[in-house]
């Protein structure tokens, strides 16, 4: 990696062995305190969570796990079909307070530091722009992160993400049924479906959240449905 030369080193013991190869980037927000207590429960054993690395809000890359390693970041989690996340994942913890301990913006040091850190694991594992994915999106019923006030359209805009489609959108008119059906077939796990959609909109219509399904809901997941979702990027 590129990074090496200014990354810290804070090997956690919370790993075990790879059963897939990597195909998802996985991003969260720590949802805790400080950068500190963070590190130190993701290196702390009876914690049972890791992260591959973590960025603070100041740009610093740690590295906790090494990348051929599973870290237990997702838990339980789902998507496009794989159940093992944790194995077929990288995950990156951002430090960020979250819901529960004043959620904030992601300053520009960590962003900044963030975005080459993203790039450089998807060069290297191949990783598609579809399988950038938030905690959310991944485990719909139990997390929030990184939240409504990640800056998705900038990684969009880079290429580093999937956009919110934003250009000839067509309300496709499904039934409630129908558009569960085409969330699950883009990648969510639908088993609680209002989650599901919250979900969705946290990710791809931050500004309005509130698990009801509606025509603009429909037409931006029909377009990223389509082979070249048309956003701002």
């Amino acid at each position: 990696m590129a990074f090496d030369a200014s990354m810290i080193e804070a090997p956690s013991p919370n790993f075990d062995e790879r059963t897939q190869p990597v195909s998802m980037l996985v991003l969260h927000y720590t949802g805790m305190p400080d950068a500190e207590s963070a590190i130190r429960w993701l290196a702390n054993p009876e914690s049972k969570v890791s992260a591959h690395y973590v960025v603070t809000e100041d740009g610093q890359i740690v590295r906790m796990v090494e990348e051929s390693k599973r870290a237990w970041h997702a838990g339980r989690a789902w998507w496009r079909g794989i159940s093992d996340v944790n194995s077929a994942s990288v995950g990156i913890e951002i430090v960020n307070p979250g819901h529960e301990w004043g959620y904030r913006d992601f300053p520009e040091p960590q962003v900044a530091a963030l975005i080459p850190l993203i790039h450089d694991i998807m060069s290297r594992h191949g990783i598609t722009r579809g399988n950038v994915v938030g905690h959310s999106d991944v485990a719909p019923a139990r997390k929030l992160d990184p939240g409504e006030l990640f800056p998705w359209g900038r990684l969009a805009r880079l290429r580093l993400a999937l956009p919110r489609p934003t250009r000839n959108l067509m309300d496709p008119h499904w039934s409630d049924g129908a558009f569960m059906l085409a969330l699950e077939r883009f990648g969510y796990d639908i088993a609680e479906p209002q989650a599901a959609v919250v979900a969705f909109q946290r990710r791809f219509r931050p500004e309005l959240i509130d698990g009801i399904i509606d025509g603009e809901c429909r037409a931006i997941l029909l377009a990223l449905l389509l082979p070249r979702p048309r956003g701002d990027d």
